[in-house]
C-alpha cells in the first residue's frame, strides 16, 4: 500500500500515483518552505558595510586608478552596440519593475509580485537618498574623452539607482527560481551595471555599490515577507518521514535553536520512537582562535573533517555512524539521511531510551560503565575513527545501562594516530567533569597500557582542548591541571611542556623582514655615514646598552611578581621572563608572552581565574603606563613632531556606522544566545577575577612591585636608546630622546609584525630627526638600540626556553 502524503490543503498527494490527484506544482511546494532565516540579517549587515566602504572611496579626493581602468576598458566596446545597452538599462528602471511585477502576478505569484514591487521601489528610493549625501563625482582623467555615448556627461551620482533596482529584483526572486533562471537573472544584473558604465551614466564604484545595495534590499524583504527555503513546514517534514517508511507518523518539535539543528520527535503508528534533526548551516568546530591556540601546544592537533555543505555534514554523520556500528561501537542507529525539497537536509535515527552521561551524578556511574565507555573508545580506534567531540552529553547511557556514542558530525576516518589519542584525552576530560579526576584517571589506567597513555598525556592541555570540552569542567577548580598531573604521576611521565612557537617559516620571515628593515632604513639617510658611525661608535656606551637591555627583562620579572598575590619563586620567574624574550618577541602581538606565562603559572598551581587576573592586571598596568608615557612624550616633544597636522575627519556616515555597530553589539548581548554564551559566563569570570584582584590591590608591596616593574621596563629601554645615541654623538637632548622612544615604541607596536618590526624603527627615526638629531646618527642609534636591547636577548631566551622545557617549568 502506497504511503499517503498530505498536501497543503489537507488533501492527499500521492506524487507518482497516476490514479490519484496530481502532485503539487513547484510553486505550491515552494510555499511550504516560506519563512525567515537569521542569515539574511547578516547579509544585510554585510551589504550596508560594503556600501559605506564604497561611499568612502567615492568621496575620497583624486582618481581611483582601478576604477578608471575598468571604465576605460568598457568604453572600448563597439559603438554599434549602444542601442542594445540602452535597452538593457530599461530593466533597471520603471519599465523593468512593471514587467517583473506584472509577470509574477500573471502567473499567480502574488507574494513574489508584491515583494518585487516594494523591494525595487525601496532600492530606488534608498539609492536616491544616499546620493544626496555624496557630492557628484567627476569623470576620471583619461576616461572623459572616451565617453562618446553619454551626451553632456560630466558628473555622476552615487550609488547607481538602475543597478540597485535590477539587483533588488534579482535578489528577491532568487529563492523562487530554478538554478538556470537564477544564474540568468544575475547575468542581467551584471549586464545592466556594465551598460551604465558603457553609456557614461555612472562609474564602476557607483554601479557596484548600487548592486550591493539592491542585493541587501532583497534580503530585507526576505525577512519582511518571508522567502522559500527558510523553514521546513510540517507538510514537508511529513513527506520526508514517509520516505523513511514511517507512514502516518506524528511529528512533534522538541528543540528549536536559532543556530543549532532543529530536532523533532517522531512517533510511528506502532508506537516506535524516532529522532529527526534538520541542519541549516555547517557546524564548524575549529575556529581561528582555537587553531592559533593549537600552535602553542606540544603536539600537532587534528581537527574535524572538512565539510562543504549542510547536506554533506548530514551524509557524513550517517556514514560514520554506520561504520562505527559495524565495528561494534554502541551508537544511535541511523534510519535515513536526505534533504527536504526546498528545505534543509535531515537525519532520522532511532530514539534510544536513557540519559546523557552529563545528566548523571557520580554515584550513578559504576566502574563497569566506565570500562564499557572506554571499550567503545577503543572500538572506534580499531576502525579507525577519530570522533573529535566526545563530550559527556554525546554519550548516551540507555535503559539497559550500555553506553552509546552519538553526534559523529566532526568525526574522521583514517588519518594519523594522534586523532585517536586526542579522542582518549577528550573522553578523559568528559569523565573527569562527571566523576572527578581521580576516578577518571583510574578508569583510563585500566583501559590502556602505559605506552598508549604516554601518547594521550600531551593532549591534556588547554591549548589542545576545544572550549566545548573545557566548558564541561567547573570554572576555577583546576580540574584540568589535576587531571594532567594525576595521569602523569600514575604513568611516571613528565608533564607536557610549551611548544616552540617559532617555526622555520616564521624564522625566514623575521630574517627577511629584519634584513629589509636594516638595509632599507639607512637609505633615507647617507648609508656611508651610517656605516662609518657604526664602526666608530663608543663601545662603552654600546656595552651599557646591552646591560640595560637585560635589566629590562629583570624589570619585567618584577612586574610579574607584583601581579600575583601568592609569592612566586624569584629565580624561576626571572628565567621565564628571559624565555619570554624569545617567545614573545618572535610572535605577532606578543602572543608567545601570554602563553609561556600562562603555562608557567599553571604549573606552579595557579587556577584559571588567578592566571587571567595576574596576566590581565599586568597587561593593564603596562598599557596604562605606556598610554601615560605617550601623552607625556607628545607634550615633551612639543612642536618638533608634526602631530598637530593630523586631523580626524568624522562625518555623519562614520558616526552612524559606529552607532549601528554599537547597537548591533548591544542587541547581540541582550539576545538569549548572547546572555547564555557571553554575558553570564563573562559575569561569572569577572566575579572570580575580582575576588583574585582584591587581595592584590590591598597589598602595597605587590602594587609597588607591579607599578615600578612596568615603569622601569619602559624607562630602561628608553635609556638604552639614549646610551646608544651617546655612542655616536655626545650632544643631544636627553628627555626628548626618552620621549621619542616611548611614543615610537607604543605606536609602532600596533603593527601586526613580531616586535613591531619595521614600524618601531621608522617611528623612532622620524622622531629623532624631528627633534634635531642628524639623520645618520638617528638611523645608527635606532638600529643599534633595537638590535642590542630587543633582538639580542632572544638568543639567551632560546637557551632559557629549552632549559625550562627540560626541567618541566613550561
Amino acid at each position: 500500500m502506497a504511503a499517503k502524503r498530505t498536501g497543503q490543503d489537507g488533501g492527499p498527494d500521492t506524487g507518482h500515483d497516476a490514479s490519484g490527484p496530481k502532485r503539487m506544482s513547484r510553486y505550491a511546494r515552494l510555499r511550504l518552505s516560506i519563512g525567515r532565516h537569521p542569515s539574511d540579517v547578516v547579509r544585510m549587515a554585510v551589504a550596508a558595510g560594503v556600501v559605506l566602504a564604497c561611499r568612502l572611496v567615492a568621496v575620497a579626493p583624486g582618481t581611483n586608478p582601478v576604477e578608471a581602468a575598468i571604465a576605460s576598458q568598457l568604453q572600448r566596446l563597439p559603438s554599434w552596440s549602444a542601442p542594445i545597452w540602452e535597452g538593457l538599462t530599461w530593466l533597471g528602471s520603471w519599465p523593468g519593475i512593471v514587467a517583473a511585477v506584472g509577470l509574477a502576478l500573471y502567473i499567480g505569484r502574488i507574494r513574489l509580485g508584491i515583494s518585487l514591487a516594494f523591494a525595487a521601489a525601496a532600492a530606488w528610493l534608498l539609492a536616491v537618498v544616499v546620493s544626496w549625501t555624496v557630492p557628484a563625482r567627476l569623470v576620471p582623467p583619461g576616461v572623459e574623452s572616451g565617453l562618446l555615448h553619454a551626451s553632456g556627461a560630466g558628473a555622476f551620482a552615487f550609488p547607481d539607482s538602475r543597478s540597485a533596482v535590477i539587483a533588488a529584483l534579482a535578489s528577491v526572486s532568487t529563492p523562487y527560481l530554478t538554478r538556470v533562471a537564477r544564474n540568468t537573472s544575475w547575468i542581467l544584473v551584471v549586464l545592466v551595471a556594465a551598460a551604465d558604465v558603457f553609456l557614461g551614466q555612472n562609474l564602476p564604484v557607483g554601479v557596484f555599490a548600487g548592486v550591493v545595495l539592491g542585493w541587501g534590499m532583497g534580503k530585507l524583504f526576505h525577512i519582511v515577507m518571508g522567502a522559500p527555503g527558510r523553514r521546513a513546514s510540517e507538510s514537508a517534514l511529513q513527506q520526508a518521514v514517509e520516505r523513511a517508511g514511517l507512514s502516518g507518523a506524528r511529528i512533534v518539535p522538541v528543540h528549536r535553536g536559532l543556530l543549532s539543528p532543529q530536532e523533532y520527535e517522531i512517533t510511528a503508528e506502532d508506537g516506535t520512537l524516532f529522532r529527526m534533526k534538520t541542519v541549516r548551516r555547517l557546524h564548524r568546530r575549529a575556529g581561528p582562535l582555537h587553531k592559533l591556540s593549537n600552535a602553542f601546544a606540544s603536539v600537532d592537533v587534528e581537527h574535524g573533517a572538512g565539510l562543504s555543505t549542510p547536506l554533506h555534514e548530514v551524509e557524513h554523520e550517517a556514514y560514520i555512524t554506520l561504520l562505527a556500528e559495524r565495528a561494534g561501537v554502541g551508537t544511535v542507529p541511523v534510519v535515513l539521511a536526505g534533504e527536504i525539497e526546498h528545505g534543509p537536509p535531515f537525519l532520522i535515527s532511532r530514539a534510544i531510551g536513557g540519559h546523557p552521561l552529563s545528566s548523571l551524578s557520580a554515584n550513578d556511574i559504576s566502574e563497569s560503565l566506565l570500562d564499557a565507555i572506554w571499550a567503545n573508545v577503543k572500538a572506534l580506534e580499531s576502525v579507525p575513527i577519530a570522533h573529535h567531540d566526545l563530550r559527556a552529553q554525546n554519550i548516551i547511557v540507555d535503559d539497559a545501562g550500555r553506553p552509546r556514542i552519538s553526534s559523529f558530525t566532526f568525526s574522521r576516518v583514517g588519518g594519523p594516530a594522534g586523532g585517536y589519542r586526542q579522542d582518549a584525552a577528550e573522553m578523559l576530560v568528559s569523565l573527569a567533569a562527571v566523576v572527578g579526576p581521580d576516578r577518571a584517571v583510574a578508569s583510563i589506567l585500566r583501559a590502556f597500557p602505559r605506552a598508549a597513555l604516554l601518547q594521550v598525556l600531551p593532549y591534556l592541555q588547554r591549548m589542545v582542548l576545544h572550549r566545548r570540552l573545557r566548558r564541561q569542567l567547573p570554572p576555577g577548580a583546576g580540574v584540568l591541571a589535576r587531571l594532567r598531573e594525576g595521569l602523569a604521576e600514575q604513568i611516571e611521565a613528565p608533564v607536557p611542556s610549551l611548544r616552540l612557537p617559532v617555526r622555520p617559516s616564521t624564522i625566514i620571515v623575521l630574517l627577511v623582514g629584519g634584513l629589509a628593515v636594516y638595509l632599507l632604513l639607512p637609505e633615507f639617510s647617507n648609508i656611508d655615514q651610517v656605516l662609518v658611525l657604526l664602526e666608530r661608535g663608543d663601545s662603552r656606551w654600546l656595552a651599557a646598552t646591552v646591560v640595560i637591555g637585560f635589566l629590562a627583562i629583570l624589570a619585567s620579572a618584577v612586574s610579574l611578581l607584583g601581579s600575583c598575590v601568592p609569592r612566586l619563586p624569584i629565580r624561576k620567574t626571572i628565567a621565564v621572563q628571559a624565555a619570554a624574550a624569545f617567545t614573545g618577541r618572535t610572535t605577532a602581538a606578543g602572543i608567545g608572552f601570554y602563553r609561556i606565562n600562562w603555562v608557567y603559572l599553571e604549573r606552579i598551581g595557579f587556577r584559571g581565574p588567578q592566571i587571567v587576573a595576574a596576566i590581565g592586571i599586568n597587561r593593564l598596568v603596562t598599557g596604562l603606563v605606556s598610554a601615560v608615557g605617550t601623552v607625556l612624550g607628545l607634550v615633551v616633544i612639543g612642536g618638533a613632531v608634526p602631530v598637530g597636522q593630523v586631523g580626524l575627519v568624522l562625518s555623519w556616515p562614520v558616526a552612524a556606522g559606529a552607532a549601528a555597530l554599537l547597537l548591533a553589539i548591544v542587541l547581540f548581548l541582550a539576545s538569549p544566545f548572547g546572555r547564555r554564551r557571553i554575558v553570564r559566563p563573562g559575569i561569572a569570570w569577572v566575579h572570580e577575577i575580582r575576588q583574585e584582584l582584591t587581595p592584590l590591590l590591598r597589598s602595597p608591596l605587590r602594587a609597588a612591585q607591579l607599578t615600578l616593574g612596568c615603569v622601569g621596563y619602559l624607562l630602561l629601554l628608553a635609556a638604552a636608546l639614549a646610551t646608544t645615541l651617546a655612542a655616536f654623538t655626545p650632544t643631544f637632548p636627553v628627555v626628548p630622546v626618552l620621549a621619542v622612544f616611548v611614543v615610537g615604541s607604543t605606536l609602532g607596536q600596533l603593527a601586526p609584525t613580531p616586535g613591531g618590526l619595521g614600524a618601531v624603527e621608522a617611528a623612532m627615526i622620524a622622531g629623532l630627526t624631528a627633534i634635531g638629531v642628524a639623520p645618520s646618527n638617528a638611523v645608527a642609534a635606532v638600529l643599534s638600540s633595537r638590535l642590542l636591547t630587543y633582538w639580542l636577548p632572544v638568543v639567551p631566551g632560546i637557551v632559557a626556553f629549552r632549559v625550562l622545557q627540560h626541567r618541566g617549568v613550561v
